[in-house]
């Protein structure tokens, strides 16, 4: 060993602080260095001898167990020397996934603290973790199955480069562009994995000075190109979340300004809200949301900066959507706004936090002028608040509403908390409401530390903390279950925060009180009264919940889940309560406690548990004066009762014995040096009444005896107190919400003294020891006891276990050697847990461990059906095992509830660990916990084989609940012991062999669940590791052969689908090629340099290093080896004529698992599944399709690739400014007729580029394509340079008797009306042509043939297959072998397509598509010539003609951009057939025209395409509809049938039903939408649009409506606003009143969905306006009524304010005189404009449906004076009026304060109806 450094330079990164405040803290730093120096080394050298398994895995759990216990207690060395090396671990070359899964979890835990380590300190690389996900994510052999990763990984791959990417150097964004940005091309899918890598990779977080290498590079070029696409595709959302993270890692650093009306109307319209009566939603809004968790993100780090513009357009959002949120509305977004609502506080609070409380670390913090002031904050509270408080009461909300109001809190209390309150105090009034009161209470349990806390800016907060409690205690009620338990909750959560000490006194003593410490003082005398009261309430649930009270005879006496809840309620409440209660407070409590618990006898059940919960807590504050009172009082009863001897063998004993057990049991679980007062009686106690007939009382007492060993024995914290020290010292109301402090918690442990100890073995040796006598006298048959006995026995031993488990030490002897072959020592961690062991005691453990196995035995062998000593032993074995004071359950389940109360009382404002101390303590007990938990490690030794080999042999034994219990603890015992599972799996598997005769069906079942494991356990069946897996596979399949084997009981095969189905789901890909890389060993040897700890071992001497190199070498041939035994294992099964069919089933499908792209599969195994692909049974054929196509993939032979400089073929540079689409530089790879291909020189001398996306968007420095034909290697395989498998192949596809079977199963349907085209079987034709070349087509071809002419769906189906598969297959062939290919499949395609059918157009439709996939488009000239011949000839009728448009749709879509000149020839065809008359054509038109379009985009950077414009076909139709536009009304009177001469206006309606069919298709799926074109149809479609929807309109109609419908919600630039409200006024003047309807309910949704870019243009905001009032003074009726529908919506999300010019022209409006004349014609001009006004007044009113702001009491008063007007104003009032009541009767208390007195009698006038016999 090298020389110690001296320890005390020695500064860790980040410890663990909790670990300080244990009792045997001093020991624990020397503990961590002796931790740390074993793991650096035995990591290093287990690296360096290039030993990953057992060795490197082993380690590097070991210090993830260090992170665990000690944090991040290394120097920075260490840190760094650790990350460099996990991370070269983790991007190691053909890693198995699962080591690769536990590298990346270790690495992403030593980089989570990343204030810990610089970018100066750390540089990590990005290619290595590119090339990885590239690996993972778009792995080109997985689809096969020839790599199997499990599912987590993606998402824990994507985690680790996001710790990652903070340490990538400066130079990697520019590098990243130059690898991502050639594949943004917007209409390929290889954009959605382009943006994706950027999102996950770009850097974000760099030095100011940084910033031009980092973000400054893609910012402009990303924000212009999101702000230029308009239908959300799938690629948006990750642009969002690149963007969110960017302005939260550099606020004050990127000016959003401009962008910030786009980004607020972009996150409206992703919450897909409704808006009007009735909108159609495009189905592509529904679908792509952006992620709430980044939007949030985006929105905080917006705000603030010099006039806070984000804050105004935040809080027109929040207003605009404010109704949604009250609880009467709900729908499928509301789960989307509740997200918002709890998200954003959140976000705020963290971002306050980083600005004010935050440590400084070397990232570069906010500037100053960009941080959050007080000032914005409030705003920011103000804009919530209302959200907030209207969804408190919602149904699903209510949580989300705690949680935002809770951070509100945290910022502006005086802001959050007085509206809350003010609702809580209301709640407590009404008992109609309990909803109410639960929704408030846990409002104000999350604002309970805001409320109470000192310094905050609402000090009055704390006078309301008394009328709180008082006014919660009616809560307590027996009759409602939830109101009580959030009231137990609610009093506890402010009790925790609360000193009870009365210091009425104080005022008179301390003269500095302020006044409302004054006010606190004197409310404080009533705390002695609350907790008197709680009590008193407490006494009667308990009454009314005994069990003689809520059940009859005849149910059962264990508790229901309710009862438990409550009980753990009221006890933990009332423990609250008493550890904060001063001494005299806590005394009289005391007292009222133990007169209750005395002079009452209750059932041991419900209500005693209670009670007696009751009393521990009381007795857990103050020891030394609650057990003065019950410990003598039950001792003298119990004795006395005990004293008579009759009764000691009585079955059912006195009433009163047991209450007092069960009472005296809970008393005793104290501070155990307070016991020893009182040792005499417990003892003397504890020996009589274990041995008690009468099992509940010996149950109680053994209770009695498991609460004082462990009391006794265990180490834990003995108070809880909010302040260290008690409530005596100064004044406690200073006290009041107090955090704990870290530095100064006080803790008071309990360590168990010599004492204490004593006491302990004392009573073991009473009574432990005779127990474990009696038991071996009744084994060896001196003194047999009955079972009761037996059972008795067992529970005492079991007790005296689970007392003293952490005095015991742990089962000890020799390990279980050579489990494993390793040249690295696999010693495990030793931790201390406070405890020394005596080695002169008695070794209990031991004794037990033995006793247990002898009557184990004795009892399977001579009573095997006395289940009940069976399950208590079982429980004895697993607590030998596992126990040492706590349960891994236990353990979870506290660790749970410490996190959920942290969460709910947690200050993430100030953070730094201001919990309260109550809290902090549990904490630290929990620390304590976790290490007792690890404290041996897991050794496997002698000991645990031989319980281990007892329980496997419970589990194969003859009840199933026996077996199953005996499971559970085996699978625990595999899962904790290392490598146990090599030893035990070859004992399971001998129960399952054919050999094994004398199996019983019992054990064959037990061992197949042994296999199968629990959940969430090991999984034999699925390991990982070659060993397992060649045993346990094999043998699953044999064990069909097994006698005991029957598949008459239905439950052994669903077990046998179990395995296979649990094999499937978890099978990964286990490595073959374990190859450590040098760098790797390298950076391991860095350890060793290491000092401050010195590695605890030398490096390995160059001996080692060889032999480390030497054993890799073996272990990879051996695994080979391994791997190949493993697949003959399973043929050889296969082989056995005698195996089931379920077993023949299971065997191929673990063989095909066993597929691999790093290794050929053996011969027999190709053999096997080529003979499978026409094997009978159907399972098997598609297994075998599958494999061969994997197969086929593993035997491929490379191609030769060149790389190629693009401008080197066109002869053209690109220019330096980015520029997109097409241009010259890449004219060269479109089709063009003129440049076909037509001979082989010509063929040979094109580059084939065949991935589409290559070019449009910028060129890569140099692209890799295929070599031209003449440079690959030779096409045709000969027969005798052919491998084995690829003859196995070759030799059945030349059989014809093998390929018409073949062909005659591809034919049959699978399942009728559910089959489609097969992408399995196109694999497997494309393999096969591939490999093959046209060696195989000769037998084909016949079958092809016939099967084209058959109409049949599955016939057809199977042409597709083969024919896509055959086009895709001929990638490499020769020009004359493509060529006279193409001669024979030209016409067998159109023979094809002349009988395609309803079932089968979508087939044929996948078959092109995918043949066209990823091929350049020169390279199929002859297929698209062949599919553009005439489409639409009208010879088969409608259908075939809309069926041929959509396959050569699916062909050209594929080539996106590439196939201009077909685009021109395609829409030149079309265009004059766009009058067709069959609706099913013209759809697909519509479908085609959108693709047609679709490369026509206005995206930034982005040249004029050459593919058609949409703007020019527009002109062109709109000259073609010329007819229409001078028609005032539209109606279709085309039949369909009709065969008349056609004129000019009936064309042009035909042509306009086309035209919409186009623009419905094209909503939501073009990128960009052409608006000003779009614009010049809106006339055309206002006059046709029916108002309401209608089944009985026409199509033309219905078409119309859904376009309007969908053209209101695309998404408007600046700059098209002013056009179409030019658009919309000039439609408002029209004739047809339908057409004015319209108009309104376009704008609305118009307005809705564009709202923060409209409203950033003033003037287009008074035109709207003046348009919505010209309406609103309509002379239809129906138009008036719309008009004021909108205007009260564009008041409610205040799109413009209802200033005082608004109001003056309502009320001159509504004050227009009517004349006074009885004649029969009242002016029609004056009664609208009277209308208009009132119209307008009601939208005021109901533009706030849940307020009463100013100026509504005026305006409703102004409107009850048109009570009396003529129709149709009096009914527009009476509806305004009962509409006001409806919406504010909720609130109508408050409300109300808003009018004078005069106006509530007019209104109380108004809205009461007149009785009926006034």
């Amino acid at each position: 060993m090298t020389d110690q450094a001296d320890p005390s330079d020695f500064i860790p990164q980040k410890e663990i602080v909790y670990n300080g405040l244990l009792p045997y803290a001093d020991r624990l730093d020397q503990e961590a260095t002796r931790l740390l120096a074993g793991i650096k080394a035995n990591l290093a050298r287990a690296v360096m001898v290039r030993e990953l398994w057992p060795g490197v895995s082993f380690w590097t759990r070991k210090l993830f167990a260090f992170l665990k216990l000690y944090g991040r207690r290394f120097s920075k060395e260490d840190h760094i020397v650790f990350i460099k090396l996990l991370y070269e671990l983790v991007t190691l070359p053909n890693l198995e996934p699962h080591m690769m899964q536990s590298f990346a979890r270790l690495l992403i835990n030593l980089l989570k603290k990343k204030e810990l380590l610089s970018r100066d300190d750390l540089e990590l690389p990005w290619r290595p973790l590119y090339a990885l996900c590239e690996k993972v994510f778009h792995s080109k052999t997985e689809h096969l199955g020839l790599i199997w990763f499990p599912n987590s990984l993606e998402n824990l791959l994507k985690a680790m480069v996001k710790s990652c990417r903070l340490y990538f150097p400066a130079s990697s964004t520019q590098e990243m562009l130059d690898e991502w940005r050639p594949l943004l091309c917007v209409f390929d899918v290889i954009m959605q994995k382009a943006v994706s890598y950027m999102e996950l990779f770009l850097p974000t977080i760099m030095p100011p000075e940084e910033h031009a290498q980092g973000f400054r590079l893609w910012f402009d070029e990303l924000m212009s190109l999101w702000v230029s696409v308009q239908s959300q595709p799938n690629w948006e959302g990750c642009l969002v979340n690149l963007f969110a993270r960017l302005a939260n890692d550099n606020i004050g650093y990127v000016d959003w300004t401009p962008y910030i009306p786009t980004i607020f109307t972009r996150i409206l319209r992703s919450l897909n809200l409704p808006v009007g009566v009735s909108q159609m939603v495009a189905p592509r809004y529904l679908t792509n949301s952006y992620d709430m968790g980044y939007l949030v993100v985006w929105i905080t780090a917006l705000l603030g900066g010099p006039g806070n513009p984000a804050q105004k357009q935040l809080t027109c959002l929040l207003n605009s959507i404010a109704s949604y949120y009250h609880p009467s509305n709900h729908g499928r977004w509301q789960s989307h706004l509740m997200r918002l609502l709890q998200r954003l506080p959140a976000s705020v609070v963290r971002r306050v936090h980083r600005e004010r409380h935050a440590q400084p670390s070397w990232i570069t913090p906010v500037p100053d002028q960009h941080k959050l002031s007080d000032a914005d904050l409030h705003h920011f509270s103000l804009s919530l608040s209302g959200a907030a408080l209207l969804a408190m009461f919602s149904k699903t909300g209510s949580m989300d509403a705690a949680y935002a109001l809770q951070n509100l809190a945290l910022l502006t209390p005086q802001l959050t908390i007085p509206p809350v309150l003010e609702k809580t105090y209301a709640a407590m009034q009404t008992l109609t409401e309990p909803h109410t009161l639960t929704a408030t209470l846990s409002c104000m349990i999350g604002m309970a530390r805001s409320l109470i806390s000192t310094g905050n800016h609402y000090p009055e907060g704390r006078t309301h903390v008394l009328p709180l409690l008082m006014g919660a205690l009616p809560g307590v009620d027996p009759n409602d279950f939830s109101k009580c338990m959030i009231t137990f909750q609610f009093i506890a959560t402010f009790t925790t925060l609360v000193p009870f000490v009365d210091c009425s006194s104080a005022p008179s003593q301390h003269t500095d009180l302020t006044e409302i410490e004054r006010e606190l003082c004197f409310a404080s005398a009533e705390f002695e009264d609350f907790v008197l009261q709680f009590m008193d309430r407490c006494f009667a649930l308990i009454d009314s919940s005994s069990l003689e009270q809520t059940r009859g005879e005849t149910e059962t006496d264990t508790q229901t889940q309710l009862e438990s809840l409550v009980e753990l309620g009221l006890s933990s409440t009332i423990s609250t309560i008493l550890t904060q209660c001063s001494r005299p407070i806590y005394r009289v409590a005391l007292e009222k406690v133990y007169n209750f618990a005395t002079t009452n006898i209750f059932e041991t059940c419900v209500s005693g548990r209670m009670v007696a919960d009751m009393c521990r807590a009381a007795a857990k504050c103050h020891p030394t004066e609650s057990l003065r009172l019950f410990v003598p009082h039950c001792c003298s009863i119990i004795l006395h009762i005990t004293a008579n001897e009759e009764l000691l063998n009585e079955e059912e004993m006195d009433k009163e014995l047991l209450w007092n057990l069960q009472l005296l049991s809970e008393v005793t679980r104290v501070d155990g040096d307070q016991l020893l007062l009182y040792r005499e009686d417990l003892e003397q106690i504890l020996c009589v009444c274990v041995r008690l007939r009468c099992k509940q009382a010996y149950m109680l007492a053994c209770c009695l005896l498991e609460h004082t060993l462990r009391s006794l024995s265990l180490t834990y914290p003995t108070e809880y107190r909010s302040t260290p020290g008690g409530f005596d010292t100064h004044l406690p109301i200073w006290d009041w919400g107090r955090a704990g402090d870290v530095a100064a918690l006080g803790v008071c442990w309990h360590v168990p003294s010599k004492e204490e100890e004593d006491f302990v073995f004392q009573l073991l040796s009473r009574l432990l020891q005779p127990e474990l006598q009696r038991i071996r006298d009744h084994v060896s048959g001196q003194q047999p006891m009955s079972r009761e006995e037996l059972l008795q026995s067992l529970a005492i031993v079991q007790h005296c276990l689970l007392g003293t488990g952490s005095m015991l030490p742990p089962l000890d002897g020799p390990a279980v050697p050579d489990l494993v072959p390793t040249m690295v020592s696999l010693e495990e961690i030793k931790l201390h847990i406070g405890v020394d062991y005596d080695a002169s005691r008695e070794r209990y453990r031991e004794t037990m461990c033995t006793t247990m196995r002898l009557l184990l035995h004795h009892i399977l062998e001579n009573s095997e059906d006395d289940t009940k000593s069976l399950f208590a032993i079982i429980k004895i074995i697993s607590d030998l095992l596992f126990f040492r004071g706590t349960h891994k359950k236990e353990f979870d389940s506290r660790w749970k509830s410490y996190t959920l109360v942290k969460k709910s009382m947690e200050d993430r404002l100030h953070g730094r660990k201001q919990h309260i101390r109550a809290l902090l303590i549990d904490r630290v007990l929990l620390q304590h916990e976790m290490r007792k938990l690890v404290c041996e490690g897991c050794e496997y030794k002698m000991v645990h084989q031989e319980l281990i080999s007892d329980l496997l042999l419970l589990s194969t034994s003859t009840y199933s609940q026996v077996r199953s219990r005996a499971q559970a603890v085996l699978m625990a015992a595999l899962g904790t012991f290392t490598l146990s599972y090599r030893d035990v799996a070859p004992r399971i598997l001998k129960l399952l062999s054919p050999q094994h005769t004398s199996a019983t069906q019992q054990q064959f079942k037990g061992a197949l669940y042994c296999l199968l494991g629990v959940y969430g356990g090991v999984c034999l069946a699925s390991g990982r590791d070659w060993d397992c897996v060649g045993e346990v596979w094999p043998a699953l399949v044999r064990c069909g052969l097994s006698p005991s084997m029957t598949l008459e009981k239905p439950s052994i095969g669903r077990l046998l689908d179990d395995i296979t189905d649990k094999i499937h789901r978890q099978h990964e890909t286990i490595g073959l090629h374990f190859t450590v890389s040098d760098s790797c060993v390298e950076t391991a040897n860095e350890i060793f340099a290491s000092q401050i700890p010195a590695p605890s071992l030398e490096a390995p001497t160059k001996q080692e290093l060889k032999e480390g190199l030497q054993r890799q070498r073996i272990r990879n041939l051996v695994a080979v080896r391994k791997y190949e035994k493993l697949v003959n294992d399973l043929l050889d099964c296969l082989e056995d004529k005698d195996l089931p069919w379920k077993f023949e089933h299971m065997a191929t499908d673990l063989l095909s698992l066993q597929l691999r792209d790093d290794h050929p599969l053996p011969p027999d195994a190709i053999l096997y599944f080529t003979q499978g692909l026409t094997h009978d049974s159907l399972s098997i054929r598609k297994v075998a399709i599958c494999t061969v196509a994997a197969i086929l993939k593993q035997l491929k032979r490379p191609r030769k690739k060149v790389s190629l400089k693009p401008r080197d073929v066109s002869g053209i540079v690109d220019s330096e400014h980015l520029c997109v689409g097409d241009r010259d530089s890449n004219r060269w790879l479109q089709y063009d007729s003129n440049r076909l291909p037509l001979s082989q020189e010509q063929w040979n001398s094109l580059n084939f580029v065949e991935k589409t996306h290559w070019g449009y968007y910028t060129w890569p420095r140099e692209i890799v394509i295929y070599a031209p034909y003449g440079e690959q290697p030779k096409e045709a395989l000969e027969y005798e340079d052919m491998c084995e498998g690829e003859k196995i192949i070759y030799e059945h596809f030349i059989d014809p008797e093998f390929v018409g079977q073949l062909i005659e199963f591809l034919c049959l349907e699978d399942r009728k009306g559910k089959d489609s085209f097969s992408p399995r079987r196109f694999c497997l034709f494309k393999g096969l042509f591939r490999n093959y070349g046209d060696a195989l087509l000769p037998l084909l071809w016949p079958h092809l043939e016939q099967l084209a002419g058959d109409s049949h769906e599955s016939s057809q189906r199977c042409v597709c297959e083969v024919a896509a598969g055959l086009i895709r297959g001929s990638k490499h062939w020769s020009y004359s072998k493509v060529a006279s290919m193409w001669k024979l499949l030209g016409p067998l395609i159109r023979t094809a397509l002349s009988n395609i059918t309803v079932e089968t157009y979508t087939d044929w439709g996948t078959c092109i598509a995918t043949a066209c996939a990823g091929r350049d488009p020169r390279k199929l000239h002859w297929l698209f010539e062949l599919l553009m011949e005439s489409p639409l000839s009208g010879e088969g009728g409608s259908f075939r003609d809309a069926s041929l448009l959509y396959v050569l749709q699916g062909g050209l879509a594929q080539q996106e951009w590439r196939v201009p000149e077909l685009l021109h020839r395609l829409l030149a065809y079309l265009e004059p057939k766009l009058t067709q008359v069959y609706k099913n054509v013209r759809e697909r038109i519509g479908s085609v025209l959108t693709y047609i379009f679709m490369i026509d985009v206005a995206l930034p950077h982005t040249r004029p395409t050459c593919s058609p414009h949409v703007a020019e076909f527009t002109s062109r139709v709109l000259a073609r509809l010329k007819p229409l536009t001078s028609e005032q009304e539209i109606h279709n009177h085309v039949r369909e049938e009709s065969l008349q001469e056609p004129d000019e206006k009936t064309q042009a309606i035909k042509l306009l039903k086309t035209v919409l069919k186009w623009l419905m298709a094209s909503a939501g799926r073009t990128f960009t939408t052409p608006v000003e074109q779009q614009l010049q149809l809106l006339p055309l479609l206002f006059k046709i649009a029916p108002v309401e929807m209608d089944e009985n309109y026409d199509e033309m109609k219905q078409d119309a409506r859904t376009c309007l419908s969908l053209m209101s919600q695309g998404l408007l630039y600046p700059d098209h606003v002013p056009t179409v409200l030019a658009a919309l006024q000039e439609m408002s003047s029209h004739r047809s009143w339908h057409a004015r309807h319209s108009v309104l309910s376009y704008l609305q949704i118009m307005v809705f969905y564009n709202l923060f870019t409209i409203l950033a243009l003033p003037t287009q905001v008074l035109r709207i306006r003046a348009l919505v009032l010209q309406l609103l003074q309509d002379e239809q009726l129906e138009v008036r009524d719309m008009a004021g529908t909108t205007l009260s919506g564009f008041l409610q999300c205040q799109f413009f304010p209802l200033d005082a010019s608004l109001q003056n022209q309502l009320q001159s409006l509504s004050h227009t005189s009517l004349p006074r004349a009885r004649s029969r014609e009242l002016s029609s001009t004056d009664l609208v404009r009277r209308h208009a006004g009132v119209l307008g007044l009601s939208a005021c009113i109901l533009s706030c449906p849940y307020d009463v702001p100013v100026w509504m009491p005026q305006i409703l008063m102004d409107l009850s004076n048109h009570l009396n007007d003529p129709q149709p104003i009096e009914l527009t009032v009476k509806k305004t009026l009962s509409d006001f009541r409806r919406t504010h009767h909720d609130n109508w208390q408050n409300h109300r304060q808003r009018f004078t007195d005069d106006q509530i009698l007019v209104l109380t006038d108004l809205l009461v109806s007149p009785c009926y016999y006034a």
